[in-house]
């Protein structure tokens, strides 16, 4: 699972790939605190030009084919161990795979008699942005013939450290893997796989994180 991630780095950091197109008109600040439904920065290649801009993307997919006027029930995961067989993630998987570059996302621990979930903070040991993999699609709106991009995260099984708060964590790619993800490749499972629990780091963080509202570098305190 992961329902909320931080995007803040100057867009060249993100640059995880070469050839990377600066983002366009419609940039928006940084953020603390990245929701479904929210726009997520996104790199995506052309495979016909060799593009790969960074761009905006709504975060839950609809599927090319969707014919439901308000989209569907727009998954915001895919699970690996599925996404190249299940309909609704298939053709993206083959064909429109795509990398939400971020400095962290939040996962949620169920606490034994709490009410509410404790959040944790999960980076790179060294704080640097990292890539995430995902898959994206074009959506017409039956109605209104708007086109909408739409994007959806992978999610693996945890490493040892993502594991002591929940069973799955999102894929987070090498640098090295990163131009195969986005390449013509139809099904490069073999990088479907847990990123190294040595090279991250994770730590308690406020509830606050709980509303999308709360937007700011607090977020990321270390927690009592």
């Amino acid at each position: 699972m992961c329902g909320r991630v931080v995007q803040t780095s100057d867009p060249l950091r993100f640059a995880f790939v070469d050839g990377l197109d600066g983002p366009d008109s419609r940039a928006k600040p940084p953020s603390y605190n990245v929701a479904p439904s929210q726009l997520l920065y996104v790199i995506r290649e052309n495979h016909e030009t060799g593009e790969r801009p960074l761009e905006l993307l709504r975060w839950g997919l609809i599927p090319h084919g969707c014919e439901d006027p308000e989209g569907g029930r727009k998954p915001i995961n895919a699970r690996a161990e599925s996404v190249a067989r299940l309909p609704t993630f298939r053709a993206a998987y083959a064909k429109r795979r795509c990398i939400v570059p971020v400095d962290c996302f939040f996962e949620w621990r169920a606490v034994k008699g709490a009410w509410a979930k404790q959040p944790f903070a999960v980076a790179m040991e060294d704080r640097a942005p990292f890539a995430i993999g995902g898959l994206w699609e074009n959506w017409r709106h039956p109605e209104s013939g708007e086109w909408i991009r739409t994007v959806a995260i992978v999610t693996v099984p945890s490493n040892e450290l993502v594991a002591q708060i929940h069973d799955r964590m999102p894929l987070i790619l090498p640098k090295a893997a990163c131009e195969r993800w986005l390449g013509g490749e139809p099904d490069p499972h073999d990088l479907l796989v847990p990123f190294p629990a040595e090279l991250m780091a994770m730590w308690p963080v406020s509830t606050r994180v709980n509303k999308p509202e709360n937007d700011d570098a607090s977020l990321l305190d270390p927690a009592a």
